[in-house]
């Protein structure tokens, strides 16, 4: 039966391995069901409910991406995206968190009707190649980034925004012991080697009091009842929110898109014109989880760029995303677990990763500077703005002014320059909004 809905031989893989990464995937990514719920607390949301919505919609979403397009990314509400909900939607519009989710809801419904008709594949497939090779290295620094900071090696610092963390924390040696095993795990190829030292972080950071262990093994669930269905639809045609949904849709697409083509890439399922395969449904599948999210009371939900660790442990079919699911849901009765493992955990993973997705860069033109340049504004923009959507943004306008500038008009076409001149209208009209 397995072989039959995910082509498992095909894909030269096997279940256990299939597994392991689904596990390996899960584990990166399962910071969101405590972090997220802290997060939409500040609009005044429930984080039980939250917690709840999350797991929920995380699941539907993952399983939506595996049965259907039989790929082996994860999907969840979005970290950045939510910052927007809370912070700049509710607390900075004023708009209610219920008034805030049918934004979201009908931002997932055109995303949906653009993903069946095909075109988002049409703009996905018109992004240049310099842009997408950029996009890889991007997301892997962007991993880095963000795995430096969950160990203690990277701090903030009033004057240069970052510094180097204390090494001498427990924490920070810990997990740069860690960075070193996984990367010498994945070296000898040890099979599981990415999860194996997840766990092991995490038992050595609760038996030695640097992480709070599980006070529990199992807890009862509680579902989503003051959130679930709260979304406020009747103001959804204000025109006060028509700048948060296509802001909200801005972000998803762009989002979702270098996701995509970066750990697509690291997957090795583009087709032989570096298209993902199964594009349309990879991003309904997003679209689906974002309007459900939507009812049963979440922000965006969105593919994650932790998706490559499962990938790294030898994912390749959506069997990943099936399993991703099935911890989703268990996590409601287990969370307690899930939520206990520390962030200097999976921390390794994610720096380790990132530095192989770098293997990026060896595509890229570096003589001609009309693709380097957008490549590397790529690249640099993501992990320094926190940001794929912006790193791709910088990407495709400085691509587009180097092709004007050099000559080579007949590059753009039509469909480039309207994506090139929607991202200039967009980021203009952020910047008069202050």
């Amino acid at each position: 039966m397995l072989e039959r809905l995910f082509h498992l031989r095909r894909h030269g893989t096997t279940v256990g391995r299939e597994l392991r990464a689904g596990l390996a995937t899960f584990l990166t990514l399962s910071y969101i069901l405590f972090v997220h719920p802290q997060i939409l607390a500040a609009a005044g949301m429930p984080p039980g409910d939250v917690l709840a919505a999350t797991a929920l919609a995380s699941a539907l979403a993952c399983l939506v991406m595996g049965l259907w397009a039989n790929l082996p990314f994860a999907l969840a509400p979005g970290m950045g995206l939510n910052a927007y909900f809370a912070y700049s939607v509710v607390q900075g519009l004023g708009v209610s968190w219920q008034v805030a989710l049918a934004a979201v809801f009908v931002e997932g419904v055109l995303f949906l009707a653009l993903s069946l008709a095909g075109f988002r594949s049409a703009i996905l497939a018109a992004v240049p190649v310099p842009v997408r090779d950029g996009t890889m290295a991007g997301i892997g620094l962007f991993l880095a980034f963000i795995g430096l900071q969950n160990a203690g090696l990277v701090v903030a610092h009033p004057a240069t925004l970052v510094d180097l963390g204390p090494l001498t924390s427990p924490p920070a040696l810990l997990a740069f012991v860690g960075i070193l095993l996984a990367a010498a795990l994945l070296h000898l190829r040890i099979a599981g080697g990415l999860l194996l030292v997840i766990v092991g972080l995490s038992f050595a950071a609760w038996a030695g009091g640097l992480a709070a262990g599980p006070e529990r093994w199992i807890s009862w669930p509680s579902l989503p009842s003051e959130t679930f269905l709260a979304a406020d639809l009747r103001h959804v045609l204000d025109l006060s929110l028509i700048p948060v949904i296509l802001a909200f849709l801005f972000v998803d697409f762009f989002d979702t898109a270098g996701t995509l083509m970066g750990v697509g890439r690291l997957a090795g399922i583009e087709d032989e014109h570096g298209n993902l395969q199964h594009s349309e449904r990879a991003f309904a599948a997003d679209a689906i989880g974002t309007s459900a999210g939507a009812l049963l009371g979440t922000s965006t939900v969105t593919t994650y760029i932790e998706s490559a660790a499962g990938i790294e442990e030898g994912g390749r079919t959506g069997l990943v995303a099936v399993t991703v699911a099935g911890l989703f849901l268990s996590a409601l009765f287990f969370a307690p677990v899930f939520v206990a493992v520390p962030p200097l955990a999976t921390a390794p993973v994610l720096v380790v990763v990132g530095a192989l997705m770098m293997r990026g860069v060896q595509d890229i033109a570096w003589r001609d500077l009309a693709d380097a340049v957008p490549a590397f504004l790529t690249l640099a923009v993501m992990p320094f703005t926190f940001s794929i959507a912006h790193g791709i943004a910088a990407g495709l306008v400085s691509w587009a002014v180097l092709r004007l500038a050099s000559g080579r008009v007949a590059e753009i076409g039509w469909l480039r320059g309207a994506i090139v001149a929607s991202v200039v209208a967009y980021y203009g009209l952020e910047a008069l909004a202050g």
